[in-house]
């Protein structure tokens, strides 16, 4: 599980990478990859991510409500 968890946190920085240099391509390609890696980790962890963010957003933000976000996170 350790090994998935680390491949997720990787795609992370890559994500992040391309963010940084507006690569509009590599970003789709990494947000897949970030989603993918994410799901696997669920996965092992035995979490519904369907149920768990139905949860946790299905009445939008948890902080201000709103959808999308418009929380302050400075």
């Amino acid at each position: 599980m350790l090994k998935t968890f680390i491949w997720f946190v990787e795609e992370v920085g890559e994500l992040a990478d391309a963010m940084l240099k507006g690569d509009k391509d590599k970003i789709e390609s990494e947000v897949a990859d970030v989603a993918a890696w994410l799901f696997s980790v669920a996965e092992l962890l035995g979490v519904d991510v369907e149920q768990a963010v139905k949860r946790r957003y299905g009445k939008g933000c948890p902080k201000c409500g709103s959808v999308p976000c418009e929380c302050d996170f400075r």
